[in-house]
């Protein structure tokens, strides 16, 4: 990031080398982000919506940090009558750039942190720059709640970025499509519906699903599992694979995740495949709203 804020370092020391990809964890600390905010090559990515309605003072911002809300700066659209898609590639690339980030930089994703489903946002924002082919991302565990209880450095006004070129080579292999979901269905492939139980049980669906009920054969694993409200802190690996082995998941088995518009989906996608470590999970962008749109498609 072309910011004279910011300098680069290691995510896992404190010697002044260069951040590699190999280094770059999906979650970092508060006492790391803390240490390391000002670092060159770093860049905070503040994606909390509503930061100016709050009652945080005449400080509501993070010291360093590039702003772009999670519900209004243009991370997800609207495609083909289906609410929440990544936008063209040329589009989000585009959003990303002008946030002064480019190909170089480690990026520290901070949500909120209040609960799974606003954290989502940040694993949504997350699974983006994976599927445009950029490694160098993380998220700050707990969110704001965690940057400001260890005393991380507030300001009144955000980062000015400058913007460049962002980068991309999408990578197809992290998201699935509808008619990957049709051939998972006839191949057994594991889906796992990331939604409340009561929505996978359809005792109740989303506005913009046409529909109550899940895939077929889909298992449940709803999102809040994955994320303490209570302690703001995400599921750490053990957690995560024995939630996967409840649903009968394999360490490494192929396996689609999806919710209402891929936004809880998200999160049990990056548990699965960032904090788990299955290279084989992949996340249904249309979720439901896509596939109960069509009332050809099965419903269970």
């Amino acid at each position: 990031m072309r910011i004279s804020a910011v300098v680069a370092m290691t995510l896992l020391t404190l010697s002044p080398v260069a951040v590699a990809a190999a280094d770059v964890t999906p979650l970092v600390t508060a006492e790391w982000l803390k240490t390391h905010a000002a670092d060159e090559n770093l860049v905070i990515l503040d994606i909390r919506d509503k930061v100016g309605e709050t009652d945080l003072g005449e400080l509501p911002y993070i010291a360093n940090a590039v702003v772009a809300p999670y519900a209004s700066a243009g991370w997800r659209t609207e495609v083909d009558g289906v609410p929440g898609q990544v936008p063209p590639a040329d589009q989000i690339a585009g959003l990303i750039g002008g946030l002064g980030i480019d190909g170089d930089d480690h990026v520290v994703i901070v949500p909120w942190g209040t609960d799974s489903s606003e954290f989502g946002g940040a694993t949504r924002v997350y699974w983006t720059f994976k599927y445009l082919g950029h490694d160098e991302v993380s998220i700050l565990d707990g969110g704001w709640r965690q940057y400001d209880a260890v005393g991380g450095e507030r300001v009144a006004t955000p980062v000015t970025p400058v913007a460049v070129t962002f980068p991309y080579d999408i990578r197809e292999e992290l998201r699935a499509t509808t008619a990957d979901v049709e051939a998972a269905l006839s191949a057994g492939t594991k889906l796992i519906d990331g939604r409340p139980e009561e929505q996978y049980l359809g005792q109740s669906k989303s506005p913009v699903v046409r529909i109550e009920g899940t895939i077929p054969g889909s298992q449940n694993l709803p999102h809040s599992k994955f994320y303490s409200a209570e302690f703001a802190s995400f599921a750490q690996p053990d957690t995560v694979a024995t939630l996967a082995q409840s649903v009968g998941l394999g360490a490494d088995e192929d396996t689609i995740v999806f919710c209402n518009t891929g936004h809880w989906a998200s999160i049990a996608w990056f548990a699965l495949h960032e904090v788990g470590g299955n290279a084989k999970a992949r996340m249904y962008d249309g979720s439901m709203a896509e596939w109960a749109a069509d009332p050809a498609r099965p419903i269970q």
